[in-house]
This record gives structure tokens, sequence and C-alpha cells, in this order.
């Protein structure tokens, strides 16, 4: 009889034993396996783990056993490639795991090796902060403990025991959707949300899956990694206005040098429209306006400002979209609307500046002509037209693949 797959149980069992040792319990009174994986740095496993790493970390850090990064790092690792080895083998159907700050890297950071889909749940002591480089493009599941964990006590029991509940029910759940229509990508943000929603119902009229990304800096880049996977048949590139916000240390920022190039070894049709490139999103309202900025076009949003490009970064981020964009000419497209780049950039509207914006068109045709097609449409963003003819081009780009 063929072997239930386990619940990996992972983390640093020199300092978080007690607390791992109560997860596996909890887990394993719920029906399903477990399998321990120790990756603390520090000593062996407390308790008896099925799988110890200590001794392989030690032994490859030789004469480096004092460097704690280096050590942390080496763990994570042999860490990766055991539990990614055990998840092909049909091994692990899930992770959970549980630390401080320097167990939620070590967690997260292996976790990151188990595909969409794979229940991944991390309990952590500093879960409230900023998680965006820690959770990556990946569906990592952040549970905050409130309370320190040092040791099993009456509040920390309770939050383990759930989070070894939440793991169980993700591992027992197997949905799956019915039938497999041709999926595209689509990437938007909250400036052109009627454009986009235009889009989806355009694209699922002609019988295509729609899966939306909002482009806050994870978000396009969890699309282009699921790209590179082989997910999408085709990619709408409704808002590169992460390019903007990574230029100006704006809201949305957090890309990577992937965003916007061709998976590699894998030409997808691309469209790309060049939403929100009129501005940038930083954080401040009307009453704290920074200095620098109080001679610009604004538009205040909410605890969100748009500042409107000048020229000279109007220019850089052209000449950024150029670079990439020449990586796959034959699988490329552009789609401008002539009458504005979002919601505040329209006649009347805060940010409307059509010189600019035809510079930033000028600056593409320039670098790109004649490799790839520049349509431009006489629309705005946000017009239904516009969306329906977005949705006619990417239809014809999958179908002419």
């Amino acid at each position: 009889m063929k072997k239930k797959p386990a619940v990996a149980v992972v983390g640093t069992f020199d300092s978080k034993g007690e607390e791992h040792l109560f997860l596996k319990k909890c887990i394993e009174r719920r029906g399903l396996p477990t399998l321990t994986v120790n990756v603390g740095t520090k000593k062996p496993s407390s308790f008896s783990a099925d799988i110890d790493l200590y001794p392989k970390v030690k032994r490859s850090l030789k004469g480096h056993s004092g460097d704690r990064d280096q050590a942390i790092e080496t763990a994570i690792v042999h860490a990766r490639k055991v539990i990614r080895d055990l998840y092909d083998r049909g091994e692990i159907a899930g992770m959970i795991s549980a630390g401080g700050g320097t167990g939620t890297h070590l967690g997260t950071s292996i976790m990151r090796v188990l595909p969409l889909g794979v229940p991944k749940v991390m309990v952590s002591t500093v879960a409230s902060r900023n998680m965006a480089k820690t959770v990556g493009t990946k569906d990592i599941t952040m549970m905050h403990s409130v309370v320190d964990l040092l040791g099993v006590n009456s509040i920390s029991g309770i939050l383990l025991e759930k989070a070894a509940a939440a793991v169980c029910g993700m591992v027992r759940t197997h949905w799956k959707p019915k039938g497999r229509k041709k999926r595209i990508a689509l990437t938007f943000f909250g400036f052109i949300t009627r454009g986009a929603e235009e889009i989806k119902r355009s694209l699922e009229a002609m019988g295509y899956e729609v899966v939306a990304f909002h482009a806050n800096g994870t978000g396009g880049m969890a699309m282009e990694e699921l790209a590179r996977e082989g997910y999408f048949d085709g990619i709408l590139d409704f808002a590169i206005h992460e390019l903007a916000d990574e230029l100006m240390g704006g809201y949305c920022r957090g890309i990577g040098p992937e965003r916007l190039e061709p998976p590699a070894g894998r030409p997808i049709p691309r469209l790309v429209v060049p939403g929100g490139m009129d501005c940038a999103v930083l954080e401040f309202t009307r009453t704290t306006v920074p200095h620098e900025h109080r001679n610009r076009k604004l538009f205040f949003y909410d605890f969100r400002s748009a500042i409107r490009l000048n020229r000279k970064e109007t220019a850089t981020l052209a000449k950024q979209v150029v670079g990439k964009l020449k990586l796959d000419p034959a699988h490329v497209k552009v789609l401008v609307p002539k009458r504005g780049f979002s919601e505040a950039d329209q006649a009347g509207g805060p940010l409307f500046d059509p010189p600019m914006n035809a510079f930033f068109v000028r600056e593409l045709k320039q670098g790109l002509n004649p490799l790839l097609e520049i349509r431009e449409a006489d629309h705005h963003i946000n017009d239904a037209a516009f969306a329906r003819l977005a949705a006619e081009m990417m239809d014809a780009m999958v179908r002419g693949c």
C-alpha cells in the first residue's frame, strides 16, 4: 500500500525543538503523517528528527563554523534540495515551520522551492512586519505568533495548534478546475481597473481564462515567474507602472530584472500597454507633500498620492522599456491609448499631460521601430472600446503563435 504523503515540519530544532515537536503531534493527531527536518545551525536536534541537517551543515562549513550568516545560508541550500527532492518523489504534500526572525528567514526561504498550490504555513514572531521579501512571489501563509516562541505555553499552544490544523486542512483540499482553457495573464492596478475589468469580460467571452495580477511590485514578478513555469498562453501587460515606481521609490516598487523580459526558452505572446506610466505613486497625503514634489501635478488618492513624471524620468522609463522589449520583438506588440494612461491622466484630470505621453511614445518608436508593432488608438486606457481592442489584439497574437 502506497504511503500517504507527509507534512514536512521544518525548523531550527536546536532552539525551537519543543514548538516543532508540538506541531508534529498536532498534525499526527489529525491523521496525517509528518516528516521532521532540522535546519538548526548551532547543535543537533533536541529530539530525534527524521532528517537532521546539522551534521551536513557543520561539515560544509569546515573552518567557518563561527560565521552565523554563512551557516544559515548553507542550511537553506541543503534544506531546499532535500525538500524539493522529497516533494518530487511524492513523499511530502506540504510544509510548516515556526520561528523568530532567523527561523522565518530559514523557513520561508526553504518553502519557496515548492510549487504553487503546495501548502506552506509559517508561524512567525515577525509576521506583522513587511513580509514582501519574506513571502516573495509564493503562496506562503504567514501566521503571527503574537507571543514570542520560547517553548509552548497556554497562548502559543493555541496558535501553534491552529496552524497545524490549517496546514492539515490545506493538504486535504484537492480542488481542480473543470477543463483547461487557454490562460491569459493580465496585469493592472487601481487607476486602470475599469479597463482591466472590460478586458477580462472580453477575453472570457472569447473562451479564455483570465488570471489577474496586481502590479504592485510583487504581483508583476509573480506573473513573470508563473509565465516562466508555463502557466500562460499569453500576457496582456496592461500595467507596467511598476517600472515607474521602481525608478521613483514608489509604493509599487520591488520588481527584479526579470520584469517585462521574455521567459528564457519559452516564447509567449505579450501585448504591452503603458498603463500607469504617467505617474509614480508615493506615500504622502495632501497635507504632507514633500518639498521636492510641490511644483508637480499631483493626484491625491488615500494615504498615497501620485506625481506626474517629468521629461527626464519619462525618457529613462522609455529607455528601460525599449531595452526589455527588444529582447523578444517577434512575440511582443505595444498598444498605446492616446487619450491617457491612467484614471488621473485624462482630459480634466489632475495628471493630464498629452505632450508628455506623446514624448514617451516617440521615445518608444525611436528605439523599437521597425522591430515590433506599436499601435496607437484614439481612446483613454479605461475606455471600453480600448479594452475590447486590447482583447482582440491579444486573441490574434495567441492564435498566431
